[in-house]
């Protein structure tokens, strides 16, 4: 074997080792969270905008950090925090959240949730929704949701 095609193969197989170690990194991230009890209220006809719920174990000793959701059935997924300000209820957008090490964050009614808007589809009770927690440094969590009844809590 000549020198340059043995340097191309080495640099070749250094290239490839380099991308599964890559790859494989995010995964080991998303491995520190649990997904418990993910649903979704089903919404009154004629709307397409949902709250999508659950609540995230970080069962590490490391933060991960929630920077993003995707839903291939919404136009737009966020990560929106009720809160009351003077008395009002107000929504905000969340730009991450932090999940700390060895604890549970909810996504609960009146607190932090997904917001899907522009749902592709009428929810009826028992459909599937995904949703894709996008976290810090490339890695990602796919999840389920269930619709429930529009009087579920």
């Amino acid at each position: 074997m000549s020198t340059v095609l043995r340097r191309t193969v080495l640099a070749s197989l250094l290239a490839a080792a380099l991308a599964v170690v890559s790859a494989a990194a995010p995964a080991q991230a998303t491995a520190t969270l649990v997904v418990q009890n993910p649903w979704i209220r089903r919404p009154p006809p004629g709307l397409d905008t949902v709250a999508a719920y659950f609540t995230l174990k970080n069962v590490s000793k490391r933060a991960v950090f929630v920077v993003g959701v995707k839903s291939p059935l919404a136009t737009s997924a966020m990560i929106h925090e009720t809160s009351m300000v003077e008395g009002q209820s107000r929504m905000r957008m969340r730009e991450r959240v932090t999940v700390p090490g060895g604890s549970e964050v909810a996504f609960a009614p009146e607190g932090l949730h997904v917001m899907l808007s522009g749902v592709s589809r009428p929810l009826e009770v028992g459909d599937k929704v995904p949703l894709t927690l996008e976290l810090e440094h490339g890695g990602s969590l796919d999840l389920v949701a269930t619709v429930r009844p529009l009087d579920a809590k």
